[in-house]
């Protein structure tokens, strides 16, 4: 057994760091290592237990509850709000568009409502369940433009969609406005918080200002928000909240055409475990409210320190003013965000390039937690000199021949020996077939030329190639 615990800590070596406060994507870390711990414990308690059936397991039930009531008074839920704890964020969406699609039976090919700059997880719904994605552009400061939206709503829409705040650019949606219209014909209304609702709540009670996107807003029918980012909690946890039962009950599954057990779903899993219930519920009570007020002071204190800190470097910018935890960076075009996000990487920091969408720049993506926030001078002083050197070397240059061929290639014509030259030429493979590049802004910058179509194609190769058994092990 320590042969195998010293192997996993071997390969756990390579992984970023999921504490500390470096890691500004993809983890989100309170730096209180109490509330760790008890996390840790409370996955470990109930790694073995099963949330197919609450009365098997009724403490799993309890947990449910408690977190559920918690985060409707959290978001402004009335009396007859209800909610269920799912896998994460892109689970909660699942659900809330299969939810809208189920009940308009009479909706032959429905559709929903989206901002451009709504996540991705909702056109994963779309794909999976058959629902168009209608997008709509959003204005300057990346905010969904609502007389856009209510006009993209037609007698075959069920579902309207604004982010608190989207993704990308850290900014809340027009709730009101967006939830009015959705109203005024009838539609369901999803706010997805995933990112922002455990984190916008207390910013509004230091006195921030907020815009208003929770159940106090007429019109908003589900939330989504996840526990595992800033509730801090272990991975993965999230729940969806539903103004009433009536709109949660399209969400539920339950079979009896089988000769086993009637099976009955709230999510998309049956068998689950309760590891992660467990530690979101241990771990936001461990914190506690006052707990949260002092963590979301502590990090939003490091997005200002960080924001005044970037107008100090002159080849980068701020894309738009932060509104919560969430900071997009753009450059002056002296260099190139591929090769900074590089340089950030080797100094041990690890941030997050977004690719070129449309008509709009790459970008460096930050997601600030609290943990960074007693780092971020320290990150700054990091950051100038990889914008230096980076303005050192200069933008990278691509061939004007490979720019030409890249954008002409379509993806559906590509076979699979297509794919893998294409990926050996643009350094996604090594001499032993597809591995992890030690570099990766020269790959960003010629997937930043490709459509999207291509770029999702060639990662969705590169992810195949990287996916396959590993037949000599130890």
């Amino acid at each position: 057994m320590n042969d195998v615990l010293a192997r996993l800590r071997a390969m756990q070596s390579a992984d970023v760091p999921v504490t500390g406060g470096r890691t500004l994507a993809y983890v989100y870390d309170s730096g209180l290592e109490e509330a760790d711990r008890v996390g840790r414990e409370a996955v470990a308690a109930y790694a073995g237990s099963n949330g197919l059936d609450p009365t098997a397991f009724p403490s799993l039930m309890t947990m449910e509850n408690e977190l559920v009531g918690l985060t409707a008074r959290l978001l402004d839920g009335p009396d007859s709000t209800v909610g269920t704890v799912t896998s994460g964020g892109t689970e909660s969406v699942l659900l809330a568009v299969q939810g809208a699609r189920d009940s308009r039976p009479d909706v032959e090919r429905p559709r929903m409502v989206l901002p451009v700059t709504a996540h991705a997880a909702f056109h994963k719904a779309a794909h999976y369940f058959g629902v168009e994605a209608v997008t709509v552009d959003v204005d300057e400061q990346f905010r969904a433009r609502p007389a856009a939206m209510a006009q993209a709503i037609d007698d075959r829409t069920v579902l309207v969609v604004a982010s608190a705040p989207s993704y990308a650019h850290g900014v809340v949606d027009p709730v009101a406005e967006i939830a009015e219209a959705a109203a005024r014909r009838g539609v369901r209304c999803h706010v997805d918080a995933c990112i922002g609702g455990w984190v916008l709540p207390y910013a509004a009670r230091l006195g921030r200002p907020v815009l208003p996107w929770t159940f106090a807003v007429e019109g908003v029918t589900s939330i989504s928000v996840d526990l595992h980012k800033y509730a801090y909690a272990p991975k993965g946890t999230s729940i969806l909240l539903h103004r009433t039962p009536a709109l949660r009950r399209p969400q539920f599954f339950a079979s009896a055409r089988w000769p086993g057990y009637t099976m009955l779903n709230p999510t998309m899993q049956s068998t689950k475990s309760g590891g992660p219930l467990a530690g979101a519920w241990a771990v936001v009570n461990t914190i506690g409210d006052a707990g949260y007020l002092a963590l979301t002071e502590k990090v939003l204190d490091g997005v200002d320190r960080l924001v005044a800190g970037i107008s100090g470097i002159g080849a980068l910018r701020v894309v738009v003013p932060p509104e919560s935890t969430l900071v997009a960076l753009a450059t002056d075009g002296t260099c190139d965000v591929f090769t900074i996000t590089d340089a950030m990487t080797r100094a041990g920091w690890y941030v997050q390039p977004q690719l070129s969408f449309e008509s709009r720049e790459p970008t460096i993506h930050l997601s600030l937690s609290a943990a960074t926030a007693d780092h971020v001078e320290e990150f700054l002083a990091a950051l100038a000199k990889a914008v230096d050197a980076a303005v050192a070397s200069g933008p990278i240059a691509i061939d004007p021949g490979v720019v030409e061929f890249v954008q002409s290639l379509d993806a559906a014509l590509l076979s699979d020996e297509d794919f893998d030259g294409l990926l050996a030429a643009v350094g996604m493979a090594g001499g032993d077939g597809v591995g992890l590049p030690e570099s990766m802004a020269e790959i960003n910058s010629l997937l930043d030329l490709a459509a999207p179509a291509l770029r999702e194609a060639l990662l969705a190769a590169f992810l195949d190639r990287l996916l396959r058994p590993a037949r000599n092990t130890p």
